[in-house]
């Protein structure tokens, strides 16, 4: 008796492998619509219909789907092609941004009944979204419209649908893993069970014997050239701490070696077969300890590493002051000193790390590897790989789909090394992809940071000295260690002005996981413990809290200081904070006068009797952009059809970079969107981009876009007027063509003109990202606590955004809430625990608790209205900087309505009890 299945109208009568999953067995025929988030039933990306009903494909064995109907996202759509009703709404409300988890959110929305419309927190439990933040979902599911059309007219500043919103909805997009590979083989890695070993020998000979194995790496077949995984413009800024595979390991969880197989089940069982010995040796897991004389060290390189001080574990430091405060603190009426710790974080973007890699043909004939992975830094993981293998720039292509979620995990190169490494070694594909666990352990997290901050004001509110240290712990590799350090007691402290500030911070190496780029970039760590401390301060000096603040920030046009060191090209280029800060006080002001006090509750509050209800806020300052430069080229041509091309180098994780480069096009050539088609993320169609992070999407290479885009209006109303003897200020562009005196010369007929002329009608563009401007951001909650369990319920949540000229609100408002729901999730439950040996404990969604759709409120957000001088039409950054003030907002507002100042993050229900019951009112 044969197997029978029909998928999306088709029959299939491929038996399924003993064991298989429903999903795999999907995937492995085409259907790339159903994801891989988790493997675990826990996130939902890859929910399919049996028979009309909702399932988790990667829990439902393939062999029950026998004799059943199968329905995946690329099957609601009608035999026409017409979009499923719900298909069109996620498309009309705009509800995705890197879209990895959209197909199971449309296979479990389509199956909602009416009664479980009424309820979506409980419908969908079993789906997780880590961009949104689930508002712009809800909208969808209700029906809500926020895209426009793109007609004629102006583009920047309307809500313009994202271009690949048809392929997210249609479950077309490809990502990484999106694409059939012939003769692809899958490759796994054996990982250190010790926090700190030699390999004294390692047999593989066991592992070679399991039936479609091909290979086996070990640091044998290891170049030695030492490198950082972190991708940064100029690579120094980084240690060189790491070999691709190493004989001494230094975190449970590290490589040791690599099998490639047939097939994933054959090189899991060649890792198993693989014999280690190991000598032990002396692991810190605690970053204090770490410094201390006589601690293990971790790495004992020499100065070509860049390591500050590899015998106290100090991977980079900075100390310096300005004035003293010593005196500064003299000086003051009140002083308060305080004690901060923040905890790991996963970045959990659905889509896992990995690539797949291979040889083919370039353009001169000669074979280079070509490498696809989920990456913010095409460019620079090209230039790494070529650097660690010794290969010419020109024999390696490296290139990104669409990226199921970035969030600074996937400015690394953590496997594009290994794969290109077996490729080379194999002449064959080789595909490496994260299981969800081994995002946990084997890829990196956010810094834990300790910080201590003191500070003092005058009886005034005017503060008169800030001093902080700080200890970030970054694992056992320093990748981005010194630079998130470096940058957290940068622009935290220059918001505010002090005569007297100083600063000792230190980035230290333990046995432990490594740390990594995360979301604001260490500013949220220092930013939550220096906001505390002014909403302390402002308790003690009696002044309100707004009022404390608006008297110690930085004004427009003054001199950003910092006692890290200054940074020379950064400006004051618009100012907001003062309209954010104003943001605010309206909101305070809807409760009137004395409100926010614990006693109760205000107008729209409901809130049980004997709650706790209080008010909160924070505020921040980021710079638009890294330092150091950041560079961005981009072009843009016309094509044969009279439409547009634009090539640009970033990536696109939900970032909308990629809606903002086709509205700055539009906006120069006078033409509409769905007239330009963007090439991206390929080292092959532009010299050079840095890559997307920093917030540079927009300011970057968003700039680079607007200046190819300026420079074909000129060329091709230069050229029209020669064409047709008109002169240049006669002749005007359109969507289609170019006009003059009352007629007009199509597009096309200007290609067609052009290329008989032996030339080609294109503009190239370039920016350096450098000078950089600074953009605010204010959060503001209102919250009630119940004393009796420590439960929080946030009765308001209001976002003031300073991001200048805003390019397109709806994709704003949507990077802002998915700040806003990231942060709350490490405000309140998220925490990559370790044990005593340094072992992360929490590697699966179940037990590492994500924020889900009934866990964030629908935030207000609000645009202050400036325009920057130095970002692209006035534009400024928004993708990282609405993360950092949610920490410290929502603790000053737990403080104001317990009257207990927490200083340790996740803030967990236990904890808030444990605080109360100890103060005597729980």
């Amino acid at each position: 008796m044969s197997y029978g299945i029909r998928i999306n109208g088709r029959p299939f009568e491929d038996e399924p492998r003993a064991g298989q999953c429903l999903r795999t067995y999907l995937r492995e025929r085409g259907w790339f619509g159903v994801k891989k988030g988790c493997d675990a039933g826990d996130c939902g990306a890859c929910t399919v219909h049996v028979d009309g009903e909702p399932v988790h494909s990667c829990l439902y064995p393939a062999l029950r789907a026998e004799g059943r109907t199968v329905t995946t996202v690329e099957g609601l759509a009608g035999e026409g092609g017409e979009l499923h009703p719900v298909q069109q709404q996620f498309l009309d409300a705009q509800g995705f941004q890197c879209g990895f988890c959209t197909a199971g959110y449309l296979m479990t929305t389509a199956a909602l009944d009416e009664e479980q419309l009424t309820d979506l927190p409980r419908a969908f439990k079993g789906n997780i979204c880590r961009c949104t933040g689930y508002r712009a979902i809800e909208d969808a599911v209700r029906g809500v419209r926020h895209t426009e059309e793109p007609g004629a007219g102006r583009a920047v500043g309307r809500n313009l649908g994202a271009p690949a919103g048809p392929q997210v909805v249609t479950g077309t997009a490809r990502y990484t893993f999106d694409l059939d590979v012939p003769g692809l083989l899958h490759m796994k890695l054996l990982r250190s069970p010790h926090p700190h070993a030699r390999i004294v020998a390692i047999d593989t000979a066991a592992a070679l014997r399991v039936p479609g194995v091909h290979l086996v790496l070990t640091h044998h077949d290891a170049p030695e050239r030492l490198y950082s995984t972190a991708r940064h413009e100029h690579p120094t800024e980084d240690p060189d701490d790491t070999r691709l595979l190493d004989d001494t390991v230094r975190y449970i969880g590290q490589r040791v070696a690599a099998v490639v197989a047939d097939s994933e089940a054959a090189a899991e069982e060649g890792c198993r077969r693989i014999e280690v010995t190991y000598e032990q040796l002396p692991y810190v897991t605690d970053p204090e300890e770490a410094m201390a004389p006589g601690a293990p060290v971790v790495h004992d390189k020499g100065p070509e590493s860049r390591i500050a001080r590899p015998e106290n574990n100090v991977v980079g430091e900075v100390h310096g002051e300005i004035g003293s405060v010593e005196v500064g603190f003299a000086e003051a009426d009140v002083v308060h000193e305080e004690t901060f710790r923040t905890q790991r974080v996963q970045h959990a973007s659905l889509e896992t790390h990995g690539a797949v890699a291979w040889y083919e043909s370039g353009e001169d004939g000669e074979e280079r590897l070509t490498v696809r992975s989920s990456t913010q830094t095409p460019f620079l993981t090209r230039r790494a790989l070529c650097a660690l293998f010794g290969l010419e720039l020109k024999r390696v292509r490296v290139l990104a789909g669409r990226v199921g979620g970035g969030l600074g995990g996937k400015q690394e190169m953590i496997v594009e090394d290994i794969v290109a490494l077996a490729v080379m070694r194999l002449r064959r594909p080789v595909k490496l992809e994260y299981t969800r666990a081994e995002q946990f352990y084997g890829a990196t997290t956010r810094h834990p940071f300790t910080i201590g901050v003191r500070a003092g004001a005058r009886a005034d509110g005017t503060l008169t000295a800030l001093q902080v240290r700080v200890v970030s712990d970054t694992g056992a590799y320093g990748n981005h260690g010194p630079a998130v350090m470096f940058h957290s007691v940068g622009e935290s402290m220059a918001v505010y002005r002090a005569p007297h500030k100083k600063v000792d911070a230190y980035s230290v190496y333990t046995n432990s996981v490594p740390a990594g780029a995360f979301r604001g970039y260490g500013l949220g760590q220092v930013v939550f413990a220096v906001e505390s401390v002014m909403d302390e301060l402002a308790r003690r000096t009696g002044v309100d809290p707004l009022v404390f603040r608006e008297l110690n920030i930085i004004g427009p046009g003054e001199h950003m200081i910092s006692p890290g060191g200054e940074e020379e090209d950064l400006e004051i280029a618009s100012y907001g904070l003062d309209q954010c800060l104003q943001v605010v006080r309206d909101a305070i002001g809807e409760y009137g006068d004395g409100s926010a006090s614990p006693s109760g509750s205000g107008p729209g509050d409901d809130v049980p009797e004997g709650w706790l209800v209080g008010q909160g806020t924070g505020m921040s300052m980021i710079a638009t952009g890294p330092p150091g430069g950041h560079f961005a080229d981009a072009r843009v041509k016309l094509l044969q059809d009279g439409t547009y091309d634009i090539a640009v180098g970033t990536a696109e994780f939900g970032n909308g970079t990629t809606t903002v480069h086709q509205q700055i096009t539009a906006g120069a050539l006078s033409t509409t969107v769905d007239r330009i088609t963007i090439r991206q993320s390929d080292t092959d169609v532009v010299r050079h981009d840095t890559g997307a992070f920093g917030s540079a999407g927009t300011v970057v290479a968003g700039k680079a876009v607007m200046k190819a885009a300026d420079a074909l209006a000129v060329q091709l109303l230069e050229f029209a007027a020669r064409y047709v003897g008109a002169a240049p200020g006669e002749c005007r562009l359109t969507a289609d063509a170019v006009e003059y005196a009352g007629r007009a010369v199509s597009l096309k007929e200007l290609y067609q003109a052009a290329r008989a002329a032996g030339r080609e009608l294109s503009a190239d563009g370039h920016w350096g990202g450098s000078p950089r401007s600074v953009a605010f951001n204010a959060q503001w909650f209102r919250l009630a606590v119940d004393p009796g369990t420590g439960e929080i319920r946030i009765l308001r949540s209001v976002h003031a955004a300073d991001a200048g000229k805003v390019m397109n609100p709806m994709q704003c408002r949507g990077q802002v809430e998915g700040g806003v729901a990231q942060a709350l999730g490490a405000t309140l439950f998220e925490n990559v625990r370790l044990d005593e040996r340094g072992q992360v404990v929490t590697a699966a969604f179940r037990r590492y608790r994500l924020p889900q759709y009934a866990d964030v409120p629908r935030t207000e957000v609000h645009f202050m209205e400036t325009s920057d001088a130095i970002g692209p039409l006035g534009a400024k950054s928004m993708s990282e900087s609405p993360f950092n003030p949610v920490a410290p907002a929502f603790a000053n507002a737990l403080r104001d309505a317990t009257g207990i100042r927490f200083t340790e993050l996740p803030l967990t229900r236990d904890r808030v009890w444990l605080a109360l019951h100890e103060k005597g009112t729980g």
